[in-house]
């Protein structure tokens, strides 16, 4: 008998509570069942995989956005085709009502470019997973009603299912005009504010400005990177810590705990790294909990750097999410620059630089856009003496009259040439 969409959503409170408490008394056991569990309950239902059934982690292929996408059909385990979950989730995003399932299973639309957007699936039983998750180790539980603002490209059933006496989401299209998300946030008042930073980093300005007056208890970034200065400046503007949340197309991967720190979930994920250097290093996920479109030794296109914490959890730790693969720049003479070293350079020119964008045109040309002239030329010496420093010293930086982004598309302030 189908349980009701609440009633499931507390049994996977329990669910998560048992499984986090089983991985703090033995991690290896726990992943080792937990493993075992998904080859035999998901992967036999899959077409790709369920002649892997019973093997090591290590013996499956690693893949990327590409071949995840490639093998939909193969991959899912509800028999749906690439084609059909692109229609529907494409007829949500220029409708805008993302109300519509495909045979009761969820279709999400990532925000990637044209031609490299991921598609994701979820059925109610991980649509009641995902809502414990976030009630449970985002929000936390509360006997008070929270209003949550949230600001995303897209809505989702995932985020309209978690509505109740208790807690209301209110969407707030990312790619409406500012002023109408003030005005409604001045009606709404919410206690929890969540958006990416370039957003919160506009609603501080206008909390600053008093055009905005809210007071939410909880700040949210997600879906960008969140910088020192952005972090600095937003959660000083609203009195309030930010927390971050680390998730994608892929999944729910992580969150800041009480003490300020993300970890990985690695109570329902498997997380092997691929070191770049003793800090940064790129996660390669499975998730134990997709069923409908399981996810296998994924290699996210994410650098993290691997952290410590004084919270207790013997999940793993994250000091930083400093960007994305596509934003490590290779100059001239194969010099490599994270974009952590970008940053860093930027913030140590001037301590009011806050908007910039650092674009590679090629291998000796960097475009820089800062609005005030005199933080462009402060900040212009410090990336020459950072490129000099690293050995590439031929290093040209122009003006860019302009940020270079699209409504409603993830804001990226470094963004390195592609081959």
């Amino acid at each position: 008998m189908k349980r009701p969409f609440k009633l499931e959503v507390l049994w996977s409170w329990v669910l998560l509570t048992q499984s986090r408490r089983s991985f703090e008394r033995d991690p290896d056991r726990h992943r080792s069942v937990m493993w075992a569990r998904f080859q035999n309950e998901v992967l036999s239902r899959s077409p790709k995989y369920r002649h892997h059934k019973r093997q090591a982690l290590e013996a499956f292929p690693v893949q990327e956005k590409l071949e995840f996408m490639r093998d939909f059909d193969q991959i899912n385990t509800r028999g749906l085709t690439l084609d059909e979950a692109m229609e529907v989730a494409v007829q949500s995003e220029q409708s805008r009502d993302f109300a519509p399932t495909l045979n009761g299973v969820t279709v999400g639309l990532s925000s990637g470019t044209s031609g490299n957007r991921g598609l994701f699936l979820a059925s109610e039983k991980e649509r009641a997973m995902w809502v414990a998750a976030v009630l449970q180790r985002i929000l936390g539980w509360s006997i008070r009603k929270r209003k949550v603002a949230f600001f995303l490209r897209a809505n989702s059933n995932l985020y309209s299912s978690v509505q109740s006496k208790l807690i209301a989401f209110e969407f707030f299209d990312l790619l409406k005009p500012l002023d109408g998300h003030v005005t409604r946030l001045n009606l709404l008042q919410p206690n929890v504010l969540v958006g990416q930073p370039s957003l919160l980093i506009r609603l501080a300005k206008a909390q600053r400005e008093t055009s905005l007056s809210i007071g939410p208890s909880k700040v949210i970034s997600v879906a960008e990177v969140l910088s020192p200065e952005d972090e600095r400046v937003i959660s000083e503007t609203f009195g309030v810590r930010v927390d971050q949340v680390y998730q994608c197309t892929e999944g729910l991967l992580g969150q800041t705990c009480p003490h300020g720190t993300m970890h990985l979930n690695e109570d329902w994920l498997l997380v092997e790294q691929e070191w770049l250097d003793e800090k940064r290093f790129i996660p390669v996920v499975t998730d134990l909990r997709r069923a409908s479109q399981p996810v296998v030794r994924y290699r996210m296109n994410d650098i993290l750097h691997a952290g410590t914490c004084t919270c207790g959890s013997r999940t793993m730790a994250i000091s930083r999410i400093e960007g994305r693969m596509d934003d490590v720049m290779v100059l001239q003479g194969d010099v490599t620059v994270f974009p952590d070293f970008v940053r860093r350079a930027i913030a140590g020119a001037h301590p009011d630089i806050r908007e910039y964008q650092v674009v590679q045109l090629s291998g000796t040309e960097i475009s820089l856009f800062i609005p005030d002239p005199a933080h462009w030329d402060l900040a212009s010496q410090a990336l020459q003496a950072l490129f000099n420093r690293l050995g590439a010293r031929e290093i040209v930086v122009i003006s860019a009259p302009s940020l270079y982004h699209n409504d409603g598309s993830k804001l990226r302030r470094i963004l390195a040439l592609r081959s």
